[in-house]
């Protein structure tokens, strides 16, 4: 394995790690806060993708597909908060399971009626439609460094946000006491919608920029979803600084296991996995 092609290597999986992390983040947020087992979070990275798809179709935009996709996820996620999840937070978790495992059947039945079953491709916008020549037979897109960017630039907006402002005060402050927080004053169901509807909007970004390289088809974000988790194992349950080391962890063992050990890609993940849980049986930020 020469420079060249070890470096594609590393830059295709902290990609992929990048956009694991979008997905990941919400899911810890939601389950490291509300205490919610959410198995519909994968759903909301498909349909962000599937949004993204129509609706580029419909402006012949991408970014502005991107754009508008952001608000249908989380709009749709808060709504999913208010009428079913909130009724949930003093249940128990076999409850949650069960509820969110019935969303994504309505999800993956709503997408089969409204988009069908064939698997959908996204067009690259022409001014990103181009490769970095790195050597005579290698190149690199430039689409998947923009998409490293963008989820880059959304990791550091995620950390200021949670350390820096007072709504991530508040965030933090709900993680640890939510009866405390409520008795300051604070709306508690107004503070986890949002929490929602920010998870849900992040893993629609994801499912978003990622459609011009992976495609759309049915079902896309179980796959996402099972790695997610183990993103979240790794990195400790609410950590969101845990959820990026995780995700990246997750996105080079992936990718370098394709590559390495085609017959044993799949283990390659989990292997990571078990080593860092006998290290840290609560993951690395727990």
């Amino acid at each position: 394995m020469d420079f060249w092609f070890f470096l594609i290597q590393v830059l295709n999986g902290v990609q992929y790690g990048l956009l694991l992390f979008l997905v990941a983040s919400g899911l810890t947020l939601i389950f490291g806060i509300m205490g919610i087992i959410n198995l519909a979070h994968g759903s909301f990275y498909m349909l962000g993708a599937y949004v993204a798809y129509w609706l580029a179709l419909k402006t012949g935009s991408l970014v502005a597909a991107v754009a508008l996709s952001l608000p249908v996820s989380a709009l749709v996620g808060y709504a999913i908060e208010a009428v079913l999840v909130r009724a949930l937070y003093k249940r128990d978790h076999l409850d949650q399971v069960l509820l969110t495992y019935g969303l994504i059947l309505v999800f993956n039945e709503g997408q089969k009626l409204i988009w069908g079953s064939d698997v959908h491709g996204v067009a690259v916008p022409e001014l990103l439609n181009w490769s970095f020549r790195l050597t005579d037979n290698l190149n690199y897109p430039a689409y998947r460094l923009l998409i490293s960017a963008v989820c880059a630039v959304v990791a550091l907006g995620m950390w200021w946000m949670i350390a820096k402002t007072r709504f991530g005060m508040w965030v933090r402050a709900g993680a640890a006491n939510r009866e405390m927080v409520a008795a300051l004053g604070i709306d508690v169901k107004l503070l986890f919608g949002l929490v929602f509807a920010i998870g849900a909007a992040l893993a629609g970004l994801a499912g978003a920029i990622a459609a011009p390289v992976n495609s759309v088809y049915p079902g896309m974000g179980e796959s996402v979803l099972i790695l997610c988790f183990v993103v979240v194992v790794i990195g400790g349950v609410g950590s969101v600084k845990g959820a990026f080391l995780g995700a990246i962890l997750i996105g080079l063992a992936d990718t370098f296991g394709k590559v390495l050990l085609p017959d044993f890609a799949s283990f390659s993940v989990y292997a990571v996995m078990a080593a860092v849980l006998l290290w840290k049986p609560r993951g690395l930020f727990a």
